[in-house]
């Protein structure tokens, strides 16, 4: 499937980055109306149509449920967040209405 395609081509290599122990970002970026949510979202039925989060979990517990041992511990964070008219949002959070405050230095930037 088309989605299936995108994730291996593109977020897949980000994620088996992230699981050798590098920072990773997806990064979703255009128009109104361009497919952005449903290529990062998907639906969740047909699994086909899954998007690039859900296949990323996938992805990442697999590898969790493969390596898990007695001693093993695995910690997983993940944000999800939108930035609309210069407004950012954590998806995640309890109310996903509150804005995150952006902060910005004048001499860096």
């Amino acid at each position: 499937s088309q989605q299936a395609d995108l994730y291996q081509k593109t977020a897949m290599p980000i994620v088996d980055s992230v699981l050798d122990g590098f920072n990773g970002t997806i990064f979703a970026y255009g128009q109104t109306g361009t497919g952005k949510t449903f290529s990062m979202e998907g639906v969740n039925e047909p699994p086909e149509l899954r998007g690039i989060i859900p296949r990323a979990f996938t992805q990442i517990f697999d590898r969790i449920s493969s390596r898990a041992g007695d001693s093993t511990e695995f910690l997983v964070r993940a944000s999800y967040l939108e930035i609309y008219n210069e407004e950012v949002r954590d998806l995640l959070a309890r109310n996903a209405l509150n804005k995150l405050e952006l902060k910005e230095d004048p001499s860096t930037g």
